[in-house]
């Protein structure tokens, strides 16, 4: 594990002096921590939808050499320390999103143990969620933070709904850099 920049540790002191992550394990506070590092958003500390044995599954999914499935290549972009997937340029157009298609195409070809990262698309999770429930995919870890005013509230919903192991928050707000931070804190501590 690399050292922490003294000012990544400096915005950590500043965020836990303001605001209190107690309500969430030990796990958990570190993804929270890290997703209102990355937005400078402390409504997450209230909004935040995480416990330690979902971080758990994540680590141990990551451990385990599971592989990362994005829904845009922003969230892509944003991981460090391992090399993840998206799939959206692989998509056609039947109507649906192309970040939907790209989750059809990840679950055919990773059915079992994937995690699933979606920061920008609410169609993409709530694409997991119906391949999910119809037994086509079986995700270690959907971390689902899509951001928008149109399905974002309720795609969050439907996961949490639908008893997969996630991270997610409950509202409006989220998109590819804080999925990509939760996503990270995940990471880290795998490793």
């Amino acid at each position: 594990m690399t050292a922490i920049h003294p000012i990544e540790a400096e915005s950590y002191r500043i965020i836990r002096g303001r605001v209190d992550l107690s309500r969430f394990g030990p796990l958990a506070v570190e993804v929270v921590a890290r997703v209102i590092h990355a937005s400078a958003d402390i409504d997450y500390a209230q909004t935040m939808v995480v416990d330690d044995s979902a971080v758990a599954a994540g680590i141990d999914a990551l451990r385990r050499r599971a592989p990362v499935i994005c829904d845009v290549e922003m969230v892509r972009h944003g991981l460090t320390g391992l090399d993840a997937m998206c799939y959206i340029g692989e998509s056609g157009t039947n109507g649906d999103t192309r970040s939907a298609e790209g989750v059809r195409v990840a679950a055919g070809r990773h059915p079992a143990g994937a995690i699933f990262v979606i920061g920008c698309a609410p169609s993409a999770l709530f694409e997991v969620v119906r391949l999910a429930g119809a037994g086509l995919v079986a995700p270690a870890l959907v971390i689902g933070l899509p951001v928008g005013f149109v399905g974002a509230y309720e795609s969050k919903e439907a996961l949490r709904a639908s008893g997969l192991t996630a991270i997610s928050n409950a509202g409006e707000k989220g998109g590819s850099a804080v999925a990509a931070a939760a996503c990270n804190a995940v990471i880290r501590m795998a490793t």
